[in-house]
């Protein structure tokens, strides 16, 4: 990825109408794909990035706050005297929302998203967004950067129900990865049948045989039958990490069910990818 930072400097004063203009600020926003879910789900490691890339740009560090949400998510901001440095992330889907907003022309945009994707084991990037703030004539702030959303701009739904009812689906389905299962009996067929029987009942899940089980050296396979679906996975004890695999005719709450199956294997955090089959 190539990001001009030149063009990212502030534009010299122009001439329109007669009133010169310059921009207050200039903010840009990045999507981080394809990340460390472990250095997502960890604020502390978080902070240390985005405190040392914002020092790394040029900017004046003046404090940081960053929250560990329940079950898993972080978000957090660097204040400096430019403005701040702010990000959102999913472990789940190996993401995390970045936003670098300064009112400063010292700040290398580029030097900060080249630290803070080394520092979350990024392998993608996208600049999304790139604007000027406050726009600036002879009169005062001018109202000439939209700060709402357009006709004709594309809108995506944030709710998963609301997307499989639309499209009029047939089936939903999930893959959930949990790691760190320190506590998890990855050697009991108990705990297995345990997990499966507690994960099904809180998902309102109806089991309609048995379970069956394929172990090897290193990991066992294993399919639960459910009426109108099945629930698979895989128990890695070498890496304290099981993968799931749900599927349902019908529609469940996929980020409900990574955060029963977290809570249930004791995982550190997870990771997943729902589908709509249609």
């Amino acid at each position: 990825m190539v990001f001009d930072t030149g063009r990212m400097r502030g534009r010299k004063p122009d001439e329109a109408g007669g009133s010169t203009l310059f921009a207050l600020g200039r903010q840009v926003t990045v999507e981080f794909y394809d990340c460390n879910p472990g250095a997502l789900a960890d604020e502390k490691l978080l902070e240390r990035v985005f405190v040392e890339a914002a020092r790394a740009s040029g900017a004046t560090v003046i404090n940081s706050v960053f929250h560990a949400f329940e079950p898993q998510g972080v978000s957090g901001v660097v204040v400096i005297s430019e403005s701040h440095f702010a990000v959102h992330a999913w472990p789940e889907h190996d993401y995390a929302a970045v936003d670098i907003f300064t009112c400063g022309g010292n700040i290398d945009f580029e030097v900060a998203i080249q630290e803070i994707a080394a520092g979350i084991g990024c392998r993608e990037w996208i600049v999304s967004s790139a604007i000027h703030r406050g726009i600036v004539g002879n009169n005062g702030v001018e109202r000439l950067v939209p700060v709402t959303e357009q006709a004709g701009t594309v809108s995506f739904q944030l709710s998963w129900r609301q997307r499989f009812e639309e499209t009029a689906a047939r089936a939903f389905s999930s893959t959930i990865d949990v790691y760190n299962c320190l506590d998890f009996e990855f050697g009991s067929c108990e705990a297995l049948k345990k997990f499966i029987d507690e994960f099904t009942e809180k998902m309102d899940l109806e089991i309609a045989g048995e379970l069956h089980c394929s172990h090897s050296r290193d990991c066992c396979a294993f399919e639960q039958p459910l009426v109108g679906g099945r629930l698979a996975g895989l128990l890695a004890p070498d890496k304290k990490t099981v993968y799931l695999d749900i599927f349902v005719n019908g529609f469940f709450d996929p980020r409900l069910a990574a955060e029963t199956a977290m809570a249930g294997l004791g995982g550190k955090y997870y990771r997943m990818q729902p589908q709509i089959r249609q």
